[in-house]
């Protein structure tokens, strides 16, 4: 299997968006997310990295189709999002680049394209003079009723990669579970490294 992936920005980051939006709302109804999203929640979700000038979108290409996709854009422009997680931790949100979603249909991991995503966001934070590099994971209980039994954490892939959870770095978002009838609010920790 060849996999190509593809560092995109400007007028090609905008033109993958709507495939961007339809990969989130497919990979991300799976655990543990539990997304039940809608296209037009994910085209209002992504105008962020149309506005911003040094955001990037990586794609992960089977020929011409959008398999996979990874977004980043500087955390101050997540800032509303984000700026209460960092308070007190001593790290400037000016400093950080923010690697945020990884989705990639299942039939093509395994593959490398995780390491992909996270080597091309990071060179392009590099690129930007950014001297972190910072994401979230969504944070669910164990004893979850819809928990897989096979489900292996992503946490020694990212430990690998350098990160590690920053202390006390906890947002919160609200969305609406594929068993739910309303909107949840859920924790996601802040994992960081430096660049």
């Amino acid at each position: 299997m060849t996999i190509r992936v593809e560092a995109m920005t400007g007028a090609a980051l905008e033109a993958a968006l709507d495939d961007v939006a339809r990969l989130r709302i497919k990979v991300f109804r799976a655990w543990p997310y539990l997304y039940d999203g809608d296209l037009g929640y994910e085209r209002e979700y992504l105008q962020s990295y149309r506005d911003s000038t040094r955001a990037v979108v990586v794609g992960a290409f089977d020929g011409d189709a959008l398999v996979g996709a990874s977004t980043g854009a500087p955390l101050s422009d997540h800032a509303d999002d984000f700026a209460a997680a960092f308070e007190g931790t001593g790290v400037d949100l000016n400093d950080v680049f923010y690697c945020a979603e990884s989705v990639l249909l299942p039939e093509y991991r395994g593959h490398g394209v995780g390491h992909g995503f996270f080597d091309a966001r990071e060179a392009h934070a590099r690129k930007h003079g950014f001297k972190k590099t910072a994401f979230c994971g969504v944070q669910r209980p164990a004893d979850h009723p819809l928990r897989p039994a096979d489900y292996a954490p992503l946490d020694p892939f990212w430990r690998k990669r350098g990160y590690a959870p920053l202390d006390g770095a906890i947002a919160h978002f609200s969305w609406k579970d594929v068993d739910q009838a309303e909107e949840t609010r859920k924790p996601l920790q802040f994992w960081i490294r430096d660049l």
